[in-house]
């Protein structure tokens, strides 16, 4: 076979190259060998990835071992908990771009054969899925692992999002200060990928049932003996993949992609994974509508797990309940069995090989006869206030707000609607709607992650809804609705809600109405302007000028230039 970096590392006339590598200690021998990159996000801001240099170091022994010569290079990683509430928070979606194009770059200009993508968080994982589909080359991605729960608080163990609750109690008067610091030391006690099943668990879970993980790959814990052991097995099974030219879309398929969304609501994931697998379908150029499919599967896909924040049970508690191998297995007939995996086997095969190392736990994973729910737990509404399509997440909240009718209080930011709540100004009945934070708009979808938790910490949870153009964080629950398309900034009718206007959200029928008259709603629009960007230089006004709607993934539309 011909492997890719032979252009530049056989032949006489190459020695400029190969002495290039040798510079850097690289031997004749070494070159010879299918060059491997190590794409690595590790660094010291991102507890998920803060672990990756030992998990690297792993997969660069399997392979050595296998016959392959590993190139590790590096790329960014940002934290979403990090950038919850500030301007930091306009560039986490945009960074999953970089991301992609930072490891194509690389990629490319380097002509490595194949790929071991690094990465555990929020937009880190389908950044690099994105850059596997596009390339086309043998990749597998590793996640770093979930970090463990911490001191048990509110009936549950903790984590850092535990904190957003505590400070919207302790505004209430229910908690004392002291409750409320003694978080701060004992929520997060390890490395690792959140505890709970937020965007980056969810998207970990999911690269597994696409087939781009390793069996179990997604939820070993961060600090487990078991992570490395997995990582040099899959250095070891990147040189086999390289060796049989098995790419990454001969597993990221149609097939994979309708795997990825039944496991995504059989356990109830993120909200955020319906825009990065309409971005990873984008890049792997498969003609499919995700958001039709989603709505389509979501009506006839049982929820077999529960996982914090629709339970107690956190990631580690998953894990030993058998993981991502579990719940698919419990969705077996409903899967596309013989879809290709990075274990160089079907996904029939992976099922009936596994072998599960704790009992079955049926408190977090259930069996498909048996199961939480009937229906996913992640459901597309549309209607006059989000025509294209809005997200929600009914696994995370309670029946009694499937149907959920309010009276409107409208912020045009993130921060304006966090200090009415704080403030006191949300009331039972109400529906919070926080606007101009779509992907134009915001610019780069911000999560009102922490609108949602004040509102649970008040005691609001179960009394009012929200709903935003922007995103939610895969912890949050109550009743919300977010991606909500066309965004406020192109002129989508939620710009034109005013305080007052009733809303209606029906999770049952797939429907979310602003039940004023088509004829106010036209006049409304009539009259509404367009705003002017927040940014105008650097980054977020690229992105600003060329980011897609949420129904579409969010991706950057290269035709707009």
């Amino acid at each position: 076979m011909k492997y890719r970096s032979e252009k530049t590392l056989r032949g006489i006339e190459n020695q400029y190259y190969r002495a290039t590598y040798k510079s850097m200690g690289y031997s004749t021998d070494d070159l010879k060998r299918p060059i491997i990159g190590i794409a690595n996000s590790w660094n010291e801001g991102v507890p998920g990835h803060f672990n990756l240099r030992q998990v690297a170091q792993r997969v660069r022994d399997g392979i050595y071992r296998a016959g392959g010569t590993p190139v590790e290079f590096g790329t960014i990683a940002c934290c979403d908990g990090m950038a919850q509430g500030h301007d930091g928070m306009h560039y986490i979606l945009p960074s999953r771009q970089i991301i992609c194009d930072s490891v194509e770059t690389f990629a490319q200009t380097q002509l490595v054969d194949a790929l071991v993508l690094l990465g555990s968080c929020d937009k880190i994982v389908p950044g690099m899925l994105m850059a596997a589909a596009r390339l086309d080359i043998p990749c597998i991605l590793l996640p770093g692992g979930p970090m463990e729960g911490g001191i048990v608080f509110d009936g549950r163990e903790s984590d850092q999002t535990s904190s957003a609750e505590a400070l919207g109690m302790l505004s209430a008067g229910k908690i004392t200060e002291d409750e409320y610091t003694v978080l701060e030391n004992l929520s997060c006690p390890s490395c690792g990928s959140c505890s709970y099943l937020g965007t980056a668990n969810t998207m970990c879970c999911l690269s597994e049932a696409l087939g781009m993980t390793l069996p179990d790959g997604a939820m070993i814990p961060a600090t487990s003996a078991d992570r490395l052991r997995i990582a040099e097995k899959t250095g070891i099974k990147i040189v086999e993949l390289t060796k049989q030219e098995i790419s990454a879309r001969q597993i990221i398929t149609k097939e994979a992609i309708r795997n990825a969304i039944k496991v995504c609501l059989a356990i109830s994931g993120s909200t955020n994974a319906v825009m990065h697998l309409t971005a990873i379908a984008h890049e792997a150029e498969l003609d499919m509508d995700v958001l039709a499919e989603f709505d389509k599967l979501s009506r006839n896909t049982p929820q077999v797990a529960k996982i914090n924040p629709a339970s107690q049970y956190n990631c580690v508690d998953f894990h030993k309940a058998g993981g991502v191998p579990r719940v698919m297995e419990s969705l077996q007939t409903k899967l596309d069995l013989d879809a290709l995996t990075v274990a160089n086997q079907t996904v029939k095969e992976n099922i009936s090989n596994h072998n599960y190392q704790y009992p079955e736990d049926k408190r977090v994973v259930r069996s498909a006869e048996e199961p939480f729910g009937f229906e996913g737990g992640v459901a597309v509404l549309r209607g006059n206030l989000a025509p294209d399509t809005g997200v929600t997440k009914p696994g995370a909240f309670d029946k009694s707000l499937y149907h959920f009718t309010g009276e409107a209080i409208c912020f045009d930011s993130e921060e304006e609607a966090e200090e009415a709540i704080l403030n006191g100004k949300v009331k039972d009945g109400h529906v919070v709607v926080i606007r101009y934070e779509g992907p134009k708009g915001g610019p780069g979808m911000r999560e009102m992650f922490k609108a949602m938790k004040y509102l649970y910490g008040r005691g609001l949870g179960k009394t009012t809804a929200l709903i935003t153009d922007g995103r939610f964080s895969g912890t949050n629950n109550g009743c919300f609705v977010g991606h909500i398309s066309p965004e406020a900034a192109e002129g989508g009718p939620i710009a034109i809600v005013k305080d007052g206007d009733k809303i209606e959200i029906d999770v049952d029928n797939r429907s979310l109405k602003l039940l004023v008259s088509d004829e106010e709603i036209a006049e409304r629009l009539k009259s509404w302007q367009r705003p002017e960007p927040k940014f105008k230089r650097g980054y977020l006004g690229l992105y600003a000028k060329l980011a897609a709607s949420g129904s579409e993934g969010g991706i950057l539309k290269i035709d707009q230039l």
